[in-house]
């Protein structure tokens, strides 16, 4: 039985770990040639390795997702290696803690952490669409999800740089949704809850009980359950499926 996204060519951005990492192995599972891009190169080798070793087919780019010329290299690796490009990733982003704001409130945040932030969790997955929603447009379409989080749905305290962005990006994917589904281009984000990643490893050795009595499932989520989620949106399976903001959170936002 052929895979979910059998001859598809993707790009994901932040794959050198976590739920990037984790969507790369589930893609490849389901027949897609993958495009690994993160700034920190040798952990974007380390996924593409642990691809290839599991039978499917990746390659690995440089980039920072703030940078437009980053991003426009990564588009043109990605079509240099496979072609076309079917599905995009938009996962890239950071943690509070590497900008020096955890646990700070919000008049507590430096400008530069904020603007840090904003450069990298919104305006990063504004780079990646600006050049990734022309190339679908041209080749007949695609799916584009866009990690977003349950701080782009609620506020959270000490967390407000990282909420506006998350606002932020469910924001450009709604919008965008309406403006290309003629080009046949489907635009989702996945909203994940308290992931086990580097990403809140600090969060939860600071307050982890706390998060933990909020989330009925009463445990963090892995990786690999953003992964299911995020092939499925760009798969055919999804294809009435556009503009949505999909909760993977133990039933976070239920409460």
């Amino acid at each position: 039985m052929a895979g979910l996204l059998e001859g598809k060519s993707a790009l994901i951005t932040g794959g050198g770990g976590g739920i990037g990492r984790a969507a790369a192995l589930a893609f490849a599972r389901e027949g897609a040639r993958i495009a690994v891009a993160d700034v920190a190169s040798e952990a974007a080798r380390e996924t593409v390795a642990q691809v290839n070793a599991a039978g499917g087919q990746a390659m690995s780019l440089p980039g920072e997702v703030a940078r437009d010329a980053d991003v426009r290299a990564m588009i043109q690796g990605a079509l240099s290696a496979f072609g076309r490009l079917d599905c995009a990733f938009n996962n890239a982003g950071i943690a509070g803690w590497q900008v020096d704001a955890a646990g700070k409130k919000t008049a507590e945040w430096s400008e530069e952490a904020f603007d840090r932030m904003i450069a990298v969790n919104l305006k990063g997955v504004w780079l990646c669409m600006r050049h990734e929603l022309p190339q679908m447009q041209a080749q007949g379409g695609g799916a584009i999800v866009n990690t977003g989080s349950i701080a782009g749905l609620i506020g959270l305290p000490t967390s407000s740089a990282y909420v506006a962005a998350k606002h932020g990006v469910l924001g450009l994917t709604k919008t965008a949704a309406i403006e290309y589904a003629d080009a046949n281009i489907r635009v989702n984000a996945v909203c994940p809850g308290f992931i086990k990643t580097r990403m809140t490893e600090d969060t939860m050795r600071r307050r982890g009980e706390a998060v933990l009595a909020q989330v009925p499932l009463g445990r963090m989520g892995n990786p690999e359950e953003i992964a299911e989620m995020v092939v499925w949106l760009c798969s055919e399976r999804a294809s009435y499926v556009s503009g949505a903001a999909y909760n993977v959170d133990g039933g976070w936002m239920a409460i």
